[in-house]
């Protein structure tokens, strides 16, 4: 049972929570890239967020995780953050051309409504290749079409959460 994980591992849940906390004057945002997988790692995450990013992949079986992800988010805010709150779904991989991408993020809206970024990050070979690299589209190709979607999306996630 998910929430007795939870509830038994408490303070290892928390240990990244105490260690950002130490940290957290000097940023205004920390971003914690978690793995799809809903392991100690992402929940030990959530534990430690003031909000949450979706990624949904504009793919077939995109949305059959997404609700094992707001399931676990319920868990963590009452079992150990209960200010955790969803700050939006962004979809990623996506190709206007393709009816594919234009289902899924249409099913996606009419789920999480405004919820929903208005950026979508496009399917970029930039964006594939940078990580290759060790660096951020950003650095790799700032004109990149998924460089400037990046961008937007930071604007937004600052008009989101009143902070620069």
């Amino acid at each position: 049972d998910e929430k007795a994980e939870i509830d038994q591992n408490f303070n290892k849940n928390l240990q990244l929570k105490n260690v950002l906390f130490k940290i957290l004057e000097r940023y205004d945002y920390i971003i914690i890239d978690c793995p799809p997988s809903l392991d100690v790692f992402s929940k030990n995450a959530m534990g430690a967020s003031n909000s949450v990013i979706i990624p949904v992949q504009c793919e077939f079986y995109a949305l059959e995780g997404v609700a094992q992800l707001l399931d676990s988010m319920t868990l963590v805010k009452k079992a150990m953050n209960p200010k955790l709150k969803l700050l939006g779904v962004l979809a990623t991989m996506y190709d206007k051309r393709t009816s594919l991408s234009v289902q899924v993020l249409a099913e996606v809206k009419k789920y999480f409504k405004d919820k929903v970024f208005e950026t979508t990050i496009p399917r970029n070979v930039r964006v594939a290749e940078a990580p290759s690299h060790g660096v951020p589209v950003g650095s790799y190709d700032k004109f990149s079409k998924g460089a400037k979607a990046y961008k937007n999306l930071t604007r937004e996630v600052e008009r989101r959460t009143g902070k620069k």
